[in-house]
């Protein structure tokens, strides 16, 4: 328990002025190429991931996936975001931690009472 309050203590921006400017160089970075911070999750590492994109509208993952495109582009091409288009951007905007914890809490739910995980699941 104490230990637990003295993690989120050195990880709150608030209570912690190295926590504070991680959190703003992270912002600066996504910001020069129009990213959220939820646009970093790789589906491809976690099958909870995967699961959570599969379960979001179609219009915020095909704004994801724009996101994602556009910010490949501009580091190949050596640019950034112009300063007009940058002061638009909310990184820390979040649209998959929601949708991410139901998935984990039905997963865990599923282990709990010793059903097979859903991506293990077969057609019989």
């Amino acid at each position: 328990m104490a230990t637990s309050k003295l993690v989120r203590a050195i990880l709150d921006p608030q209570k912690n002025w190295f926590a504070a400017l991680h959190k703003k160089t992270i912002s600066d970075r996504l910001t020069k190429y129009g990213l959220r911070y939820d646009d970093l999750y790789d589906p491809m590492e976690c099958l909870d991931i995967k699961e959570a994109l599969n379960r979001l509208p179609r219009e915020i993952v095909d704004a994801r996936n724009q996101r994602l495109l556009r910010a490949m582009d501009l580091s190949m091409k050596h640019e950034y975001l112009s300063k007009d288009l940058q002061a638009q951007q909310t990184p820390f905007r979040s649209y998959l931690s929601d949708m991410l914890a139901l998935v984990k809490r039905e997963r865990a739910e599923r282990e709990a009472l010793g059903a097979l995980p859903l991506q293990q699941r077969t057609i019989p």
